[in-house]
């Protein structure tokens, strides 16, 4: 499917690890993940995570390394 064809609706979606996805409105959400509440085409599900989510490494990772330098 061409992306300018594209008419499905998207959540954001987070998971444990504090890591971004999209998921189509139309489908159950997968257990481990949450909507954060955005939602709308892909392309702007896509800009919406490339402004919040500015450090990818997961959750965990970034604990271990804080705790590490203490």
């Amino acid at each position: 499917m061409d992306e300018d064809d594209d008419k499905t609706i998207y959540a954001v979606v987070v998971n444990h690890e504090e890591q971004y996805s999209i998921w189509p409105t139309y489908r159950e959400i997968p257990l481990g993940w949450t909507a954060v509440g955005k939602e709308g085409s892909k392309a702007d599900c896509l800009a919406y995570i490339e402004e919040v989510w500015t450090d990818m490494r997961p959750l965990s990772l970034r604990r271990k390394m804080d705790a590490s330098q203490s």
